[in-house]
């Protein structure tokens, strides 16, 4: 089959209209930018190059301005202007975003349930009692909202985040340096924590890396798993110790109050006796004093008169029998000597 005029493919009238219309559209627009002149053109052009500075910083952004390569101003949010490319360009980092790393442990997965991979070559740490602790933590830390912070992020430090892992590294070696195995383990660990974000932030503020620490949080303190069996047979002996401590202690707190109780009892039953004795010798002195004194002035009566109140007090304790004359002179006179004796003895016990 042959077409006219050996086109191929064939020609529709369709798409020579069309052809048609859009050579006559670029006529228009060729005649439109020749009554412009090549003045008001450039002009344009310079316009839309102008443009291009117009940029945009998102709410949780801050941007740094680099002239020629060079950090000369950051910008906070909203809408900003700088020269076009290639006299400056922006860059734009995330300010408030809080960012994590894992010192002696790494995530493989977040689960759940989560799995962890141990890192023992930044887990291992050396104590100041030169014990060894397998010592898990995380740091987290933001970019400085300071004027130069930004800055300092991006161009003081060649891996702020390599950086941050390092120091943080190196700032909690040194602190475990400084402890005590006892207290990485139990009730020291909160003021381990606080020594290390303080140390790790003064370093990173010495570097000048535009880094703020949120925080250095301990996850496990552990002593190795090769003598993690010798150490909490340790833990449980200084755990029964201190239980003995308190018992001792309590039992204590209970036995000397009363002890000291009794002791203050009897002293003053002691000195109430001191006191009594001390008034009965007063008065049998005193009534002695007054006896003698009747005493001088009848001899004969006074005597008498002791006599009686002697004999009274021996025979109110006796056994008597009462006889009158003749009747004595009728009984036989009997003296149970046995009686006597037993009776002698009860009364000297």
């Amino acid at each position: 089959m042959s077409y006219g005029n050996g086109d191929w493919p064939p020609r529709r009238a369709d798409d020579d209209d069309a052809l048609e219309g859009l050579k006559e559209l670029a006529n228009q627009w060729r005649g439109f930018f020749d009554s412009l002149g090549p003045g008001l053109i450039l002009g344009l052009l310079l316009l839309a190059y102008l443009a291009t500075g117009i940029f945009i910083v998102a709410p949780d952004e801050r941007a740094v301005v680099l002239r020629f390569g060079k950090a000369v101003r950051e910008e906070g949010p909203g809408p900003h202007y700088r020269f076009p490319s290639p006299i400056e360009r922006d860059i734009k980092v995330q300010v408030t975003k809080i960012r994590k790393e894992e010192i002696g442990f790494e995530t493989i997965s977040t689960g759940p349930p989560a799995r962890y991979r141990q890192v023992d070559q930044e887990a291992l740490m050396l104590t100041g009692d030169n014990n060894i602790v397998e010592l898990d933590f995380i740091v987290q830390y933001r970019i400085k909202q300071t004027p130069n912070g930004t800055t300092n992020y991006l161009f003081n430090v060649a891996d702020p985040r390599q950086a941050v892992r390092d120091t943080a590294e190196a700032a909690m070696r040194e602190v475990i340096g400084a402890s005590k195995i006892d207290d990485a383990l139990t009730e020291g660990k909160e003021r381990i924590q606080i020594d290390a974000q303080e140390l790790l932030q003064a370093v990173l503020d010495e570097y000048e890396a535009g880094i703020e620490i949120i925080t250095v949080k301990l996850q496990d303190v552990d002593p190795p798993d090769a003598v993690n069996d010798a150490f909490k047979d340790v833990i449980s002996a200084e755990q029964d110790k201190e239980r003995l401590i308190n018992e001792a202690r309590g039992y204590a707190n209970d036995v000397v109050p009363k002890a000291r109780g009794q002791a203050a009892q009897i002293v003053n039953e002691a000195e109430a006796y001191a006191k009594a004795v001390v008034s009965n010798a007063e008065g049998a002195a005193e009534r002695f004093v007054a006896l003698y004194e009747e005493y001088s002035k009848a001899k004969e009566v006074t005597k008498r008169r002791l006599y009686l109140e002697t004999m009274e007090r021996v025979i109110e304790r006796s056994e008597k029998i009462v006889l009158d004359r003749d009747a004595g002179e009728q009984v036989v006179p009997y003296l149970p000597l046995d009686a006597v004796t037993r009776r002698s003895g009860k009364t000297s016990e």
